[in-house]
C-alpha cells in the first residue's frame, strides 16, 4: 500500500525493500547503521513513550540538531504517528528567535542534539508559557535522555491514533528563515509533503540498493523531503555534516555515495579546491589540467561529441576528470542543487566532468519542489531549473508589475502547496491569488519559460520580485543574475548588487580569502592583512577585470559601474544571530547588509 502519511514511509520500506543499512551516521568515532527493522522499532518505542508523557494530538514538539542524525528522523516520524506537530528549528539562530518560535508555535517539549543546544533551549524556557521539558539525543549527566521515554506499553493506542490520522491533517510547522522580520510558520500537511516526494521519486537517477549522503540541514524541507524519497525508493541514507566532506579522509571518499543534494556554495567550494590544486601543478601537468578544464566551458547537457572532439574529451576524462570523480567517492550518479541560484559555470564544470548536476526550484511553502532538471537527456537545460514536477502547475503572471517580454511572477498550484502560515491568516491571504476560479500561490520570484529544441518547457528564474532595484532614472534592475555571474569567479566569495534610487548600479564584493591569498602569492603581492591587501592597486585591478568580463552579458543600465571590496565574511552564524548577513539557507539578507555597510555604499555614490 502506497504511503499517504509521512510516517507510512518507513513501514513501506519495511514491507517492500528492507535494508540492513537503512540509516547511518558517524557517532563516537565509528560509523553506525540502523536496519529498516531497527528504525521502525525505534519509531514505535518513541511513539509509545511520547504518549506516556501525556502528549496529545496537535501538540507542538521542537526538533533541533547541528548535524543530521538518525535520532532526528526517528523522532520526526514518531511524533507524527501520534498526531503531534513537528517544529524543526535551525540550531544556529539567536536565542531571541528561539524564544519567538517556541512562543508562536506553543511548543511544549523539545528534543535536541549536542553542544550548546540544551543550554540555549533551557535559557529561553522561562519566557515560554507552554514549555515543559527538554530531552537530549546524547547521554549527558543531569540531562534527560531521549531513550528514557521509550516503552513497550501502549502499542494498541499508537495504532489507534495512527489509523485515524488523515493525509490532509497538519504534520509540521516550518519557520522560514525570512530575510527580514520575524520568521513565518509554514504549515504543511502529510499530503503536501507526500505528494512532493512522489513527484521527485520518479526522476531521481538512482534506485534501491544505492546510497545517498545527507548533509544539508534536515530541518529544512529540501533535505527532509529528499530523505522520505530515499526511504520510499529503498536507498540507504548516511547522515553527516559539511565539515568533513572533502579531502583524502573525507566522508565522500569513505561513503562513496551515488547521490546527494547540495547548495551552490558548496559546489563552488569544491570547484575552488579543484582549481587551486590545478594552480599548484607545474609544467605539462598544469597545462593538461587547464586544457581539460577548458573543455567544460561550452558544455551543454544534451550535446554528443564524436570525431576529434570526442577523442579529446575521452583523453581529458581519463587523465583529469576521473580523478575529480574519485575525489567525490567515484560512484556519484547525480547531484541535485537547490535553495539558491546555481551559476551556470558550476553546472557545466561538474556535468562536463561526468558528475551530473541538476538544479531544482521550490520554496518551503511548496514542500518544497516545483521544478527540477531531469537526469535523462533532452529534459534538462543549463540556465533553467527544469520542467514542473508531476502534479505541479506553473503560471507566469505579468498582470501586476513591469516585466520584460515573456516574464512575470511565478505562480504555482498543486497538492504540495502549504495549508497557510500559522497564526497569520492575513499573511496567507497576501500570497494567494485567484485567477479564473483557481487559487494560485505567489512565489515572489520572477521567471519565464524557455523551450528547448525538443519542445520541453523549462522554467528560468530571473529574479525576486521584491528584490528588484529601481534606479533614479526609473529603470528596473534584477540583481540576482548579476550576482550569480560575478560569483562564477573563484575570487568572489559573496556579492550584493546595490543601486536602488541611485543613478547607476554598483556592487559590494566579499573576496574569497583562500583564492585571494593564492592570487597574491602568484603575483608576488605581500599578504599583510585582509584589510590592507584589498586596498592594493593590483588586487583592485583584478576585481575590475572580473567586473569588466561580466558586464557585457547585461544591458547598459544593469552593468556594474563601481564596486567596494569588503574585508569580512558573510555567514548565517553570528554570535547573536541578529546581524547575520545570510539566512540559514545562505540567501542574502539585503536589508541587513545595506544597513551594515551603509558607509561603504555612501562612499561609492559620494
Amino acid at each position: 500500500m502506497e504511503p499517504t502519511r509521512i510516517f507510512d514511509f518507513i513501514s513501506y520500506q519495511l514491507q517492500n525493500s528492507p535494508l540492513e543499512k537503512s540509516i547511518g551516521h558517524h557517532h563516537q568515532g565509528k560509523w553506525t547503521y540502523y536496519s529498516t527493522q531497527e528504525v521502525y522499532d525505534a519509531v514505535q518505542k518513541c511513539s509509545r513513550g511520547l504518549l506516556s508523557l501525556g502528549i496529545k494530538r496537535n501538540e507542538k514538539i521542537g526538533l533541533i540538531a547541528y548535524k543530521n542524525r538518525p535520532e532526528w528522523l526517528i523522532m520526526d516520524l514518531a511524533i507524527q504517528q501520534i498526531g503531534g506537530i513537528v517544529v524543526p528549528i535551525y540550531p544556529t539562530i539567536s536565542s531571541k528567535e528561539y524564544e519567538y518560535i517556541f512562543n508562536d508555535a506553543g511548543i511544549s517539549y523539545a528534543f535536541v542534539g549536542d553542544n550548546d543546544l540544551y543550554d540555549k533551549v533551557e535559557t529561553a524556557a522561562p519566557q515560554i508559557s507552554t514549555y515543559i521539558k527538554t530531552y537530549t539525543f546524547d547521554k549527558q549527566d543531569g540531562r534527560p535522555y531521549w531513550e528514557e521515554i521509550w516503552t513497550d506499553e501502549g502499542a494498541d493506542k499508537v495504532k489507534e491514533i495512527a489509523d485515524s490520522i488523515k493525509s490532509d491533517e497538519l504534520a509540521t510547522i516550518i519557520y522560514t528563515s525570512g530575510t527580514t522580520g520575524n520568521p513565518k510558520g509554514v504549515m504543511l500537511s502529510h499530503s503536501n509533503i507526500v505528494n512532493n516526494a512522489f513527484g521527485v521519486k520518479e526522476i531521481l537517477p538512482i534506485a534501491s540498493g544505492k546510497t545517498a549522503l545527507s548533509f544539508l540541514p534536515i530541518c529544512h524541507i529540501f533535505e527532509r523531503t529528499a530523505a522520505l524519497t530515499y526511504i520510499y525508493l529503498g536507498i540507504s541514507i548516511v547522515f553527516t555534516g559539511t565539515d568533513n566532506l572533502g579531502g583524502e579522509d573525507g566522508d565522500l571518499r569513505k561513503i562513496k555515495p551515488h547521490f546527494f543534494t547540495t547548495v551552490p556554495r558548496l559546489l563552488e567550494k569544491v570547484y575552488e579546491k579543484i582549481y587551486n590544486k590545478g594552480l599548484e601543478l607545474e609544467g605539462a601537468k598544469k597545462k593538461l589540467f587547464f586544457w581539460a578544464l577548458g573543455m567544460t566551458d561550452d558544455y551543454e547537457y544534451n550535446d554528443t561529441y564524436g570525431g576529434l572532439s570526442g577523442i579529446k574529451r575521452s583523453i581529458a576524462d581519463k587523465l583529469i576528470f576521473s580523478k575529480w570523480r574519485e575525489a567525490l567517492g567515484g560512484n556519484v550518479e547525480g547531484i541535485l542543487t537547490g535553495a539558491a541560484p546555481c551559476p551556470a559555470k558550476m553546472l557545466r564544470v561538474f556535468s562536463g566532468a561526468g558528475i551530473p548536476v541538476r538544479e531544482g526550484y521550490g520554496l518551503t511553502e511548496t514542500s518544497p519542489g516545483l521544478t527540477m532538471g531531469r537526469f535523462i537527456n533532452n529534459q534538462s537545460k543549463i540556465g533553467t531549473v527544469g520542467p514542473a514536477l508531476k502534479g505541479v502547475e506553473i503560471l507566469i503572471d505579468a498582470s501586476e508589475g513591469e516585466y520584460l517580454e515573456g516574464e512575470g511572477e511565478i505562480l504555482a498550484r498543486g497538492k504540495n502547496i502549504m495549508m497557510g502560515y500559522y497564526n497569520k491568516p492575513e499573511k496567507t491571504a497576501e500570497v494567494m491569488k485567484e485567477i479564473d476560479g483557481k487559487t494560485w500561490f505567489c512565489t515572489g520570484d520572477i521567471g519565464k519559460f524557455v523551450t528547448d529544441t525538443n519542445g520541453h518547457n523549462h522554467l528560468k528564474i530571473t529574479d525576486r520580485k521584491k528584490e528588484l532595484l529601481k534606479t533614479s532614472g526609473g529603470k528596473y534592475v534584477a540583481p540576482a543574475p548579476i550576482e550569480s555571474k560575478l560569483k562564477e569567479d573563484f575570487l568572489v566569495e559573496q556579492v550584493m548588487v546595490v543601486g536602488d534610487k541611485q543613478k547607476f548600479v554598483s556592487a559590494l564584493i566579499v573576496p574569497s580569502p583562500d583564492a585571494l591569498k593564492n592570487f597574491c602569492k602568484d603575483c608576488s603581492i605581500p599578504w599583510t592583512s585582509f584589510d590592507e591587501v584589498i586596498q592594493s592597486k593590483h588586487v583592485i585591478s583584478k576585481y575590475q577585470e572580473i567586473i569588466d568580463k561580466a558586464n557585457p552579458d547585461f544591458s547598459h543600465i544593469e552593468q556594474i559601474k563601481k564596486f567596494a571590496l569588503l574585508a569580512t565574511t558573510w555567514d548565517p552564524n553570528k554570535e547573536d544571530g541578529s546581524d547575520a548577513e545570510l539566512t540559514p539557507t545562505l540567501k542574502l539578507k539585503r536589508r541587513v547588509i545595506t544597513k551594515k555597510y551603509q558607509n561603504d555604499i555612501a562612499k561609492i555614490y559620494a
